[in-house]
């Protein structure tokens, strides 16, 4: 591997959603946005409902990211994610029926854990929706 790439895995509790070499990895952490380049101090952090976009020299792909944690150490980025998906395979339609239900239910939520799971029910909508409209 070459040292101005960054070997990348995006891994999920029930695969590997991603390997490969990279240029550049941009994602959501609980703290904020940020990136990593190839020779980035090592580090982790926990990651945020969102949108992981993996540049491959021109190429860039978008994954939507649900949670878990990043990590980077020696040019290897690691993703450990409750979920991700590749935003050319989401199903607009469903994730759009998704991010309405979570909104009705965000309306009607009584307790505070009612508001909290709708809002992170729409968030996880919203995130594949962003990764999806990235990839046309």
């Amino acid at each position: 591997m070459s040292d101005k790439k960054i070997k990348l895995k995006i891994i999920t509790h029930e695969s590997v959603v991603f390997e490969g070499e990279v240029d550049g990895v941009y994602t959501k952490g609980v703290q904020g946005d940020f990136g990593v380049l190839p020779g980035h101090i090592p580090f982790m952090t926990t990651l945020d409902i969102g949108v992981t976009r993996v540049q491959m020299g021109d190429e860039k792909l978008f994954f939507s990211t649900i949670g878990g944690a990043f990590q980077f150490k020696n040019n290897e980025a690691v993703i450990l994610t409750q979920f991700a998906q590749n935003g050319k395979d989401v199903d607009v339609a469903k994730e759009e029926l998704e991010k309405q239900e979570a909104e009705a239910k965000l309306g009607s939520a009584k307790t505070k854990e009612d508001i909290k799971v709708a809002e992170d029910l729409r968030a996880r909508a919203m995130a594949q929706l962003k990764a999806a409209s990235k990839m046309q």
